[in-house]
């Protein structure tokens, strides 16, 4: 089983070194690793891996049976033999990205959901660009510059971000209805771990985040369209 050592509060962390668990031309498993694996509506890491004598560039990382595979792009030299010592580096610029870009999303979401009794159907994070689905909700152009003012006054701010994983029950007593789909979560999952910002939202996520809103920046909403009954989708950028 690979060690995720981004979690609890770690996900700053971009070089590290592991240990070979399995190779092949396709994918390399390490015992540990600070990749993030593809999930929960934010992709998957990019970076590198390096080794005496070789070097793989990773694209992909997808979590499978309890372990991560981290899909090769493209190497050079031999593959490592289980047991060897790999350098990892994960693209700094690109996982910085990821992390604003995620707590953005928690902040709309908490905002959405206290001015709209609307709750996050669905969402999909990505380094430039990024999604959230509503419901019920059906915005109107003053609604999406009510939310996004009131999301950017919460960012200015500068709450401070915690990560720590919390016993289950305590989650289930202490988050808001509506903000986290826990019914989705195994009851087998326990503790959670939560992403908690202060005195404004807390959740239970298993992505990358900033550690104080000020560095999120400025959200943006660039569109909002329907996508069915009582469903809205607002697509938003950082600057």
């Amino acid at each position: 089983m690979t060690e995720l050592l981004y979690l609890p509060a770690d996900d700053g962390t971009t070089e590290f070194t592991a240990t070979v668990t399995e190779a092949t031309e396709e994918y390399i498993i390490l015992d540990s690793t600070y990749f993030y694996p593809e999930g929960g509506g934010q992709p998957p890491d990019h970076g590198t891996l390096s080794w005496d004598g070789g070097q793989a560039s990773i694209t992909d990382a997808r979590k499978n049976h309890g372990d991560v595979r981290h899909y090769i792009d493209s190497f050079s030299g031999d593959l490592p033999a289980k047991g060897t010592s790999v350098e990892g580096e994960i693209d700094a610029k690109r996982r910085e990205n990821l992390r604003r870009m995620h707590t953005a999303q928690h902040v709309l979401s908490r905002i959405v959901l206290d001015e709209y009794d609307a709750t996050t159907a669905g969402n999909q994070i990505q380094p430039d660009r990024s999604r959230i689905d509503f419901e019920p909700a059906e915005f109107d152009t003053e609604d999406i510059d009510r939310i996004e003012r009131l999301s950017n006054e919460a960012i200015d701010q500068d709450y401070g971000v915690t990560k720590a994983n919390r016993p289950r029950e305590e989650v289930e007593r202490e988050v808001d209805e509506g903000r986290a789909l826990l019914n989705l979560i195994p009851d087998s999952v326990d503790p959670l771990r939560v992403v908690e910002i202060e005195a404004f939202d807390m959740c239970p996520c298993g992505g990358t985040h900033v550690d104080s809103l000020g560095d999120v920046g400025h959200i943006d909403i660039i569109n909002r369209t329907s996508k069915g009954e009582d469903v809205d989708r607002i697509e938003f950028v950082l600057a």
